[in-house]
């Protein structure tokens, strides 16, 4: 009988400890966003880029994400394609986790300041008969990054 009573009383301590344990467990949800990193890339290596060589571009290495850790890629050259400027890729935050913009080439824009000074220097021809430059007296008037230049 003592021990029968000693084995409830045993039984019953065991399921007071269990209890806490099962109230504290708690679910974990993963959802998994394709392309979307949950850990953050380290830091960008620095690779010293090779000489220039004509007719190519030279684009950056990266940190890859192969699915369980970061990977360091080497830079490697790629065909220049006329009037674009290549934009290298890059890591973005997004959501909590992290995804990899690639790459891309981007249209070159002109010169402002090339497009302006063309201008300028025609209308400026022509105001010189006239004495002023763009409705203003010479005196008052400097068109803007011109200052800098020395040209006003």
């Amino acid at each position: 009988m003592t021990i029968r009573i000693s084995a409830l009383a045993l039984a019953g301590a065991l399921s007071l400890l269990a209890a806490p344990i099962g109230a504290s467990a708690q679910v974990s949800v993963n959802i998994n966003v394709p392309g979307l990193v949950m850990v953050a890339p380290p830091p960008p290596r620095y690779e010293a880029p090779p000489p220039p060589r004509g007719g190519y571009v030279w684009v950056p290495g990266r940190w890859a994400w192969d699915g369980r850790a970061y990977e360091w890629r080497r830079g490697s050259w790629r065909p220049a394609r006329a009037g674009y400027a290549y934009a290298p890729g890059r890591w973005v935050e997004d959501r909590g986790g992290w995804r990899w913009t690639e790459g891309d080439w981007r249209r070159r824009e002109a010169r402002r300041d090339r497009e302006w000074d063309d201008g300028h220097r025609r209308h400026d021809r022509d105001d010189h008969r006239h004495g002023k430059r763009h409705g203003h007296d010479r005196g008052d008037f400097c068109p803007p990054g011109q200052a800098k230049k020395g040209n006003c």
